[in-house]
């Protein structure tokens, strides 16, 4: 269970770059991936609205990689910024990543009507590289496994 009180590392992402479809608080169409610490993981939860139905009574596998896609990066952010010595809601704005490889595994159709919740664990391999092994449950159910290669965000990436 997420702590009470803990802050997102998206929620400290600035303006210019919250417009992402995965995790961007100002994309009025987007999901609104939020990814938080507990211990040593990273936890996002999320319900998927009916709009993403592959087949009825099934969520729309895009949905669950755009989901695994937005957790593994806001991960990657979180274990840098601790890195870094900071946590989410302490002022300091964190790294931002972009996806360079994304592999998912679906294990079983995927429920709709229930929460999915993405448990990430991160490996470092390079100071600006970091892998982070993902599983998604759609409440009991390990319907997924993913492998989520994020890189630092260059400084470049975004130009006015």
């Amino acid at each position: 269970m997420i702590k009470e009180n803990s802050k997102a590392i998206q929620d400290d992402y600035p303006n210019s770059f919250a417009w992402c479809y995965g995790c961007g608080h100002l994309n009025d169409e987007g999901i609104h991936v939020k990814t938080y610490w507990e211990d040593e993981l990273t936890i996002s939860c999320i319900q998927p609205d009916k709009k993403y139905t592959a087949i009825p009574g099934f969520v729309y596998g895009g949905f669950i990689a755009s989901f695994i896609d937005c957790h593994g990066t806001g991960s990657a952010s979180l274990a840098l910024h601790q890195k870094n010595g900071h946590k989410p809601g302490d002022g300091v704005e964190p790294p931002r990543f972009v996806t360079a490889s994304l592999h998912v595994d679906y294990l079983m159709p995927t429920p709709q009507g229930v929460q999915l919740k993405a448990i990430g664990k991160v490996e470092e391999i390079h100071p600006k590289k970091f892998k982070v092994m993902i599983q998604v449950f759609a409440s009991d159910l390990h319907v997924a496994n993913a492998e989520v290669v994020a890189v630092v965000m260059p400084k470049s990436f975004l130009k006015s």
